[in-house]
């Protein structure tokens, strides 16, 4: 049974995420509280298996509740966060700080009530998450030196028809992409990535990653021309796909239908690539819950592209890494810390 203890001074939040957690088989409310430093005396009291933290709360405010939890007694979190800008950027310095994953605060009640899955699965992802005692990542020096990119308005060289790299992840990806793509050189083949992430996060996300690495990060746009030493993020609520143009390749960014209840899809994406780039394409497949991405994984395999699962021992949750192992389609197994090397090594520079 997973014990879970809501941390929110939202009386329609405390009550929403007891019905869900009431109507689980495999869960159980620990507590309900509105106030942070309660649910600190409730923690050392009976420890629960997930904490559901909010970010604004009296006495104390989520990041700093987190921030102690993780360096003292670390616990699976998932941040409830609002949707604006300013509750996005909390939610990726919570998602450094330890938090294992996050869930979107809804502007209306049908929302919510949509939402019901979606938290029960995190839930789920967030128990069976490592997690452990860590000091954040902290950006103490100037942004890493790269030469700029021409206005998107003006010509520019297109990646040739050589290496392209994609890259999957969900529960966790977050602080994993950022571990690989800090170590990247500047001279890199193009990457797309999809991460499961709701709308209003990626432009973000992709922000705050563009200043810690020595590539370019951006959210990828419909058929915007793809540049080598360049990292595209599918738009949350958007699949993102590779096609062929030419002497090279450019991007598609649609709202297609969700493809294993996702959208954007790993298996969208890495299906596309292994059309497009065949054997030049390189996979990887980071941690994250669930199998979405596995099949097209195989499927790039078979085109001749070479892949890479993250193993278990450094992923957060080891689900879509095992389905893509188990499927057939991962040619090599790796550490976090060494997948930015064999990527480098992979293409070349």
């Amino acid at each position: 049974m997973i014990r879970v203890l809501v941390v929110d001074d939202s009386a329609v939040m405390r009550a929403f995420l007891g019905r869900v957690i009431a109507a689980q088989p495999d869960m159980e409310l620990l507590a309900a509280s509105p106030d942070p430093l309660l649910a600190i005396e409730r923690i050392r009291r009976n420890a629960p298996d997930v904490i559901t933290l909010d970010v604004e709360m009296p006495r104390m405010n989520g990041l700093d509740f987190l921030r102690n939890l993780m360096a003292v007694r670390p616990l699976p979190v998932i941040m409830i966060s609002s949707l604006t800008r300013q509750g996005a950027e909390t939610t990726m310095r919570a998602l450094e700080l330890g938090a294992v994953d996050f869930f979107p605060k809804p502007a209306s009640f049908d929302q919510l009530e949509s939402g019901a899955q979606e938290i029960a699965d995190k839930i789920r992802a967030a128990a069976g998450a490592r997690v452990a005692r860590r000091r954040p990542h902290v950006t103490t020096g100037p942004a890493p030196l790269k030469a700029t990119l021409p206005p998107m308005g003006q010509p520019a060289a297109p990646a040739a028809l050589h290496r392209v790299i994609g890259i999957g992840a969900s529960t966790g990806g977050v602080e994993a992409l950022r571990e690989v793509l800090t170590e990247l050189p500047e001279r890199m083949p193009p990457i797309l990535i999809a991460q499961h992430m709701p709308p209003g996060f990626t432009e973000t996300f992709a922000r705050r990653l563009d200043t810690l690495c020595r590539i370019h990060v951006k959210q990828a746009d419909d058929n915007e021309v793809v540049r080598a030493g360049v990292a595209y993020i599918a738009p949350g609520g958007r699949h993102l796909l590779l096609m062929r143009r030419g002497a090279g390749y450019y991007l598609r960014v649609t709202e297609d239908p969700p493809v294993n209840r996702h959208r954007p899809s790993v298996d969208t994406l890495f299906r596309s690539i292994a059309r497009a780039a065949g054997p030049q394409a390189i996979g990887v497949m980071l941690t994250g819950m669930g199998g979405d991405g596995a099949d097209a994984m195989l499927e790039m395999s078979q085109q001749g592209a070479y892949t890479i699962a993250q193993d278990e021992a450094s992923c957060v949750v080891f689900g879509m890494p095992r389905q893509a192992i188990a499927s057939g389609g991962v040619r090599e197994i790796a550490s976090l810390t060494d997948i930015a090397g064999r990527l480098e090594a992979l293409a070349g520079t």
